[in-house]
């Protein structure tokens, strides 16, 4: 069985480094917010290219506290509308909601899985103040027409990053970088993965930075003096040690990634397989890889039997969720399309030559 993801070999390779780096964490008893968290949270905004990086609970709270702290530095304010995409993970607009936003979803392009922008034009009004493009399966959002946009109107532009983990745009800037802040994931399974919840915010925003510092930790300046209503959403100090001990390979893990992508899109040759489109570049780290087939049922059944894991992400858009009733109503053909068809097929840096082969085959024998 070739398995979708084997995070525990993934992580073998970190197990030594893991082992001694926990004996010094339990060595030094210091368990929240302490240097461990302070040191990754120092490394992953040189690695992004920011100036602030933020250590929270998890992607959603860092998407959320965005947002709250944006309420409080007066630049949103409860009921105003943020463009997001139909296609994304519920999270997305969950945190939009929690944050007494209302989440406005944006049409998908069946080719790249991104905004349609046509249809992010049309949906600016009045009560839009913010954009919040998703680097949806690893491939960059397109960036420089999302900004253009937004300063065309005035627009905060927030990345949902959860997915996209060093990827890079034509000019070398990453994912948490090309918008005025921007929210990672480190849940396990990301390119970047911890070894439970966490989740981060990146941002060149001073006033920003500070302010989620704050709400992260209860609305606390300092102990016991809280100047906001904040939430408890901190990064842990264990998790931070081993994402410390990981982030170094990230740039060549997501080479390798790129590679098995490169092998398949060139020698997955059957059309009954809608393969992704991929320019070639760093814009994607192909945290998925994702293809299109029109009968899921029979591909499942197929891929079950040659023993070839699978994903499906997602099943059900978020308009059709019933955490989201008010959104029922609403139609997104090509989001619905999409996620009726869409499957994620095994990649990771860790996939062996043999394995990757036996993919190709048993897909261009579909």
């Amino acid at each position: 069985m070739i398995p979708f993801l084997d995070l525990q070999a993934s992580n073998h390779r970190f197990e030594k480094s893991f082992k001694e780096r926990f004996q010094q964490f339990l060595d030094a008893g210091y368990y929240i917010l302490g240097g461990n968290v302070t040191a990754f949270e120092t490394a992953f905004a040189n690695y992004c290219g920011t100036k602030h990086c933020i250590g929270v609970g998890n992607g959603l709270d860092a998407l959320r506290l965005i947002l709250e702290a944006y309420k409080v530095l007066n630049k949103l304010k409860s009921g105003d509308e943020v463009l997001v995409a139909s296609n994304t993970y519920i999270a997305t607009i969950i945190a939009i909601k929690q944050a007494g936003l209302t989440p406005v979803l944006v049409e998908a392009e069946v080719e790249t899985f991104n905004f349609n922008l046509t249809d992010l034009q049309a949906k600016i009004s009045e009560k839009t103040k913010a954009i919040m493009p998703v680097h949806l399966y690893g491939q960059l959002a397109p960036m420089q027409k999302i900004t253009e946009i937004a300063t065309n109107n005035n627009l905060l532009v927030l990345e949902d990053a959860a997915q996209a983990h060093g990827a890079k745009d034509g000019m070398g800037k990453r994912a948490g970088n090309l918008g005025d802040a921007a929210g990672f994931s480190f849940y396990p399974s990301k390119n970047l993965g911890a070894l439970g919840d966490g989740g981060a915010v990146t941002t060149n925003n001073d006033a920003l930075a500070e302010t989620i510092k704050k709400l992260r930790n209860y609305g606390t300046a300092s102990k016991y003096v809280n100047e906001v209503l904040g939430i408890n959403s901190r990064l842990d100090e264990i998790q931070a040690v081993f994402l410390n001990l990981k982030l170094p390979l990230l740039d060549s893990d997501n080479t390798k990634r790129r590679s098995v992508a490169k092998r398949y899109l060139s020698e997955i040759k059957n059309n009954k397989i809608i393969l992704p489109v991929y320019d070639g570049s760093e814009n994607h780290v192909f945290h998925l890889f994702v293809v299109q087939v029109d009968d899921r049922a029979d591909f499942i059944s197929y891929l079950d039997k040659n023993e070839v894991g699978h994903l499906i992400h997602y099943p059900i858009p978020p308009h059709k969720q019933d955490a989201l009733p008010e959104l029922k109503h609403l139609s997104f053909p090509v989001t619905e399309q999409i996620h009726q068809r869409v499957m994620s097929l095994p990649i990771s840096p860790i996939l062996r030559k043999e394995q990757v082969d036996r993919v190709i085959q048993v897909l261009n024998n579909y």
